[in-house]
C-alpha cells in the first residue's frame, strides 16, 4: 500500500462556479455548502457558483468558500476508500487539513475559517499592502532586500527553494521589488491579494483569532500534521494549537513541508480542492513528486477508476 498524503489549497484558488458540480451531484456537499452559509451569513453557494468575481475574492468570502469544497472532496474521498498517512494545507489550507485528519469537526473548522477570514480582512482594510512573488534569490539575499526597503515587508510563504513571497505595506514591497530586481531576481511579480498575508500586519487578526482557537477542542488527528508555522510532522493537539494561533503572522514554511513528507515516505500526493495551485509548486520543489488534482466530480471519478494503483 502506497503511503499517501493530502495537501488542501489556500487564497488563489478560488474560481466562479467552484463546487457546483459537487453540489449538484453529492448530497455532502448540499449538507456542508447549507451549514457554511449559515456560519458566515451569506448564500456562499450562490456566490461560488455564479459570483461575481470581485465578491468571491473577498477574504471573508474566499476563506471559506475554498474551506468548504475542499473539506468536501476531502470527505467524498473517504466515502470512497481512499486512506492518507499525512496530511497538510497552505495558510488557510491547514484549516482542511485538520478537518480532514479529525482534529475537529467541519462546524468547528467553518467557525474559526469565517473568524479567521472577515479579521483578516478587516487587518487588510487598516493599512495599504500587498504580496510580491520573487523568483531566483536566495533567502539570505532576499532578507537583506527587505531590511534594505524599510518599512514593513518581510518573506511570507517560503513555496519552494525558488520561490519566495514577500508581504508587507505596499510602499515597502514595492521598493523590495525594485531591490530584488537589481539583485538579480529572474521574476518579481505583485499578487492580487487583499493585503499582507502571513506578515506583522496581520496582528490584530492573530490576537482575536487566538482566543477563539483557544475556546475549541482539538483531538489528536489520526494521520501526521505538518503545520505551516514548522514544517515538521506532530500529532500533538497542543503543538497543532500553538502553530495554529502562530499561522497568520508566521511564514509559511511549505517547502520544507514538502522535504519532510518526502524524507517520511510519502509516495503519492493528491491535491483536495479548487484548482492546481498546489500541485504547480509541488513540481516546482521537486519535478519527480507524484501528486494528482481532485477537486471536481470528474476528477473523483476518473480517480476511483485508477484506485487500485494507489492501494
Amino acid at each position: 500500500m502506497k503511503s499517501l498524503a493530502f495537501l488542501f489549497p489556500g487564497q488563489a484558488s478560488q474560481f466562479v462556479g467552484m463546487g457546483k458540480d459537487l453540489f449538484d451531484t453529492y448530497e455532502v456537499a448540499r449538507l456542508r455548502f447549507e451549514e457554511a452559509s449559515e456560519v458566515v451569513g451569506v448564500n456562499l453557494s450562490k456566490i461560488c457558483f455564479e459570483g461575481p468575481e470581485e465578491t468571491l475574492k473577498q477574504t471573508f468570502i474566499t476563506q471559506p468558500a475554498i474551506f468548504t469544497h475542499s473539506v468536501i472532496v476531502a470527505e467524498l474521498l473517504e466515502m470512497n476508500g481512499i486512506r492518507f498517512s499525512a496530511t497538510a494545507g497552505h495558510s488557510l489550507g491547514e484549516y482542511s487539513a485538520l478537518v480532514a485528519a479529525k482534529a475537529f469537526d467541519f462546524s468547528t473548522g467553518i467557525q474559526l475559517v469565517a473568524k479567521r477570514g472577515a479579521l483578516m480582512q478587516a487587518d487588510c482594510e487598516r493599512t495599504p499592502s500587498t504580496m510580491a512573488a520573487v523568483v531566483g534569490l536566495p533567502v539570505e539575499i532576499l532578507n537583506e532586500v527587505c531590511q534594505e526597503a524599510g518599512g514593513i515587508v518581510v518573506p511570507a510563504n517560503f513555496n519552494s527553494p525558488g520561490q519566495i513571497v514577500i508581504s508587507g505595506e505596499t510602499d515597502a514591497v514595492r521598493r523590495a521589488m525594485d531591490l530584488a530586481k537589481s539583485r538579480g531576481a529572474k521574476i518579481v511579480k505583485e499578487l492580487q491579494v487583499s493585503g499582507a498575508f502571513h506578515s506583522p500586519l496581520m496582528a490584530t487578526a492573530a490576537k482575536e483569532l487566538s482566543s477563539s482557537i483557544d475556546s475549541v477542542t482539538i483531538q489528536e488527528p489520526i494521520c501526521d500534521i505538518y503545520p505551516n508555522v514548522t514544517g515538521k510532522v506532530t500529532r500533538d493537539p497542543e503543538t497543532i494549537r500553538k502553530c495554529l494561533k502562530e499561522q497568520v503572522t508566521s511564514p509559511v514554511l511549505w517547502s520544507d513541508t514538502i522535504f519532510a513528507m518526502r524524507s517520511n515516505g510519502i509516495e503519492q500526493f493528491f491535491e483536495v480542492g479548487p484548482k492546481n495551485v498546489i500541485s504547480g509548486i509541488v513540481k516546482s520543489i521537486d519535478k519527480n513528486l507524484p501528486i494528482q488534482t481532485v477537486g471536481t466530480v470528474l476528477e473523483i471519478e476518473a480517480l476511483m477508476k485508477q484506485i487500485g494503483n494507489f492501494l
